[in-house]
């Protein structure tokens, strides 16, 4: 027996092999069999040539992941775990034979390629880690530096801070653990939800690993090899969230062209070489685009250039004249500086028997920065933030610094905290608390505190109790407006039957909920109203950087997911916002239809298809940003949901096949599979999938 791929009733892959290289292989090919068109666009956009087939769309990150040099990157990564560990590099070459040898039959059973014309490429060592660094780029959102530049420039340093996204921001995860203490079988449970953006296929592979070292069932991610973020060997489980640490730097450079080349302005007032070339990316259906990518002794170059950022972006220390250099940017991240991705840590994490396994394999992490738990059945608990964040200036968190003045290098890097429980409980949504050091920005605490108040509910939980957590739909966040519009004077007989039912509301975002809706209606009007006012014009137009970091600088969303600190804020501007809570008002009650539509109606589900599929009908959700059931929309802007829950997870360390788990649609990338979405009405309802190990209970697909 080299490998053998089994499936269980949900065609979730149950893999069993002789050793880790065979089964790394193994599911490899059983990845490149259901996910052929998933991982045909990762490995695109992980080499900056997705627009060759997908179009102009993609071009913009295509240039961003040739300019920040994301391929150089994973190949210096994979270089360097092969000397470093030559068997976990082993490993990993494995799960990129069997995906070269599952491509061409996946691609045959999806209808992408032939829509698209393309062919399946192929893989090399390194195509995983370009696959991961591409996956989390942009996830601790570095372009927000870009943001609080343009507050502090146009309303003065004060102003970021009304912004902060700890009221609500952009990233989400639940996770919580119970210890055996606060359990119905004395040992502990682990449970939670990713939020990520929704895409079909998944962000997450629901797999069984087996062979004579491990026996583990976890959440993958496609393309990469092993369980990272979610997994339970049986003896130890382990779960993550964004830790919302802040370890990407952007630096302001000063270039010059040169005979030679291009030349940078460093620390000590020396111009010296940067590393420069051109290449060239393919779009379909147009001209292809030059790109000149330069590298300084700080990182990659992402905008800008020796002619400069584009205009309106000009020097803002107090030295900067009409005389210096143009500007540019940098970005400086771990991996690149490193040349490691934290793959070291995928084995032993497989091999774990104990918390203190998972705790040395995360040692070794690199990004993204996590919040860890981890129980196993000796009752060890495990609670700690892994990866590396660098030690450097507080300027450096908060925006964009000189390259070329002194004090903004890395020091080396930050000790990672530890936490414990209390009450027996600890629970992580994204909130300050264990990474608060690591960290500028933070989720606001509603779903944390949200979840600690329905766990001191009673005394013991079981594995069964904790979908009912999963889908908490109570809106803690709507206070702020609910109050303004509470104290507001006399209104019209429309808007005062408006602010009755809203007043009486019960706060929970329920897909077949009216009042939700109708709040909903409200807020969103408030948003655009308050986005709309002088006092914010100079935020309304973004300066011209490239079109992928532009979400992090719109006006809108900046608004929306700020609104409780603005409505809240001490001063405002000026901005009467009493006022403008009744104007909201009187808008939404001169709308004949304010009540008509139910929360579902409008908060629907709207995944990211890499080929959009404007014929599809998606379901209404419940949930809102800041319930736990945090299925997130852009108040203001569009109800539709492409952030939520992309996977459900229930850890049992007293029974592994007493937990479960669910992904949003299915386990196959397949349209047209019997379970590319049937598991689709599970996690509308909150229901989760079960879990089952025993390879007796499967049926056998083949032989690897």
């Amino acid at each position: 027996m080299a490998g053998e791929i089994f499936r269980d009733a949900w065609g979730i892959p149950h893999l069993r092999a002789d050793g880790v290289d065979e089964l790394a292989r193994a599911q490899g090919r059983v990845t490149a069999l259901d996910r052929a068109w998933q991982l045909e666009v990762e490995r695109h956009r992980a080499r900056g040539t997705s627009a060759s087939f997908l179009g102009a769309e993609s071009l913009s990150w295509d240039v961003l992941v040739r300019r920040v040099r994301l391929d150089d990157t994973a190949r210096r990564c994979f270089a360097a775990l092969e000397r470093r560990d030559p068997g976990t590099a082993r490993w990993v070459r494995a799960y990129v034979d069997g995906v070269n040898e599952g491509l061409a039959e996946g691609a045959r059973r999806a209808p992408e390629f032939a829509r698209t014309g393309a062919a399946p490429g192929r893989w090399e060592p390194w195509t995983p880690f370009g696959i991961w660094l591409g996956v989390h780029l942009l996830f601790a959102g570095f372009p927000a530096k870009l943001w609080r530049d343009q507050v502090r420039r146009h309303l003065g340093a004060g102003a970021v801070g009304l912004f902060a996204t700890d009221g609500p921001g952009t990233s989400g995860s639940n996770g919580w653990l119970v210890s055996g203490e606060r359990t119905l079988t004395g040992r502990a449970i682990i449970a939670g939800d990713p939020h990520r953006f929704i895409e079909e296929p998944g962000v997450y592979q629901q797999i069984h690993l087996f062979c004579p070292e491990f026996d583990v069932v976890g959440l993958a991610v496609p393309g990469v090899p092993g369980v990272a973020h979610f997994g339970h060997t049986g003896s130890v489980a382990w779960a993550i969230t964004n830790a919302m640490a802040d370890y990407q730097d952007l630096y302001r450079e000063r270039l010059r062209r040169t005979g030679a080349g291009v030349e940078a302005l460093d620390p000590d007032g020396v111009w010296r070489r940067a590393t420069r070339h051109t290449e060239t990316v393919e779009v379909a259906g147009e001209d292809p685009v030059e790109v000149e990518v330069i590298e300084t002794a700080r990182g990659p170059v992402i905008a800008g250039g020796p002619e400069g950022l584009p205009d309106g972006i000009t020097d803002p220390s107090p030295a900067g004249d009409a005389e210096d250099p143009p500007l540019a940017l940098a970005l400086r991240h771990p991996p690149r500086v490193t040349g490691d991705l934290g793959f070291g840590a995928l084995l032993p994490l497989l091999r774990a028997r104990r918390v203190a396994d998972v705790d040395r394999a995360l040692d070794a992490w690199t990004e993204p920065v996590n919040v860890v738990q981890a129980a196993d059945t000796e009752g060890g608990l495990l609670h700690r933030v892994a990866g590396k964040v660098p030690v450097r200036s507080s300027a450096n968190r908060l925006h964009p610094v000189p390259a070329w003045e002194p004090g903004h290098e890395w020091r080396g890097w930050h000790e990672t905290p530890r936490g414990g429980l209390t009450d027996g409980v600890a629970a992580m949504a994204n909130q300050r608390g264990l990474a608060t050091p690591l960290g500028v920005e933070f989720a606001a605490p509603h779903r944390a505190d949200r979840i600690t108040a329905l766990l001191a509910e009673k005394e013991h939980w079981s594995a069964a109790d904790m979908p009912a957590i999963h889908m908490d739909t109570r809106l803690a966040s709507a206070a702020p407006l609910l109050d303004l519009l509470a104290g507001l004077g006399p209104l019209g007989p429309a808007a005062e039957r408006v602010r009755h039912t809203l007043l009486d509301w019960d706060r929970r975002m329920d897909a077949d909920s009216a009042d939700a809706a109708l709040y909903a209606r409200v807020r969103g009007a408030v948003v655009r109203r308050l986005a709309a006012h002088p006092a914010f014009a100079a935020l309304t137009v973004p300066p011209a950087y490239p079109d992928i970091l532009l979400p992090w600088l719109a006006l809108l969303p900046r608004v929306a997911f700020a609104l409780e600190h603005l409505l809240r804020a001490d001063d405002l501007y000026g901005i009467d916002r009493a006022e403008l809570v009744r104007a909201a008002v009187e808008e939404v009650a001169e709308d004949a239809a304010a009540t008509a539509p139910t929360w579902g109606g409008t908060h629907r589900l709207a995944p990211w298809r890499a080929l959009p599929d404007p014929a599809s009908e998606e379901p209404g959700l419940s949930g809102d940003h800041d319930c736990v059931l945090c299925t997130s929309a852009v108040p203001g802007l569009t109800d539709l949901s492409a952030r939520g829950p992309a996977a459900r997870y229930v850890w049992d360390l007293a029974d592994r096949e007493a937990g479960r788990w669910v992904v949003p649609l299915g386990a196959s990338g397949v349209p047209g599979s019997p379970h590319h979405r049937d598991q689709l009405p599970l996690w509308l309802r909150g229901e989760l999938v079960p879990i089952v190990t025993d390879f007796t209970a499967f049926e056998k697909e083949t032989d690897v």
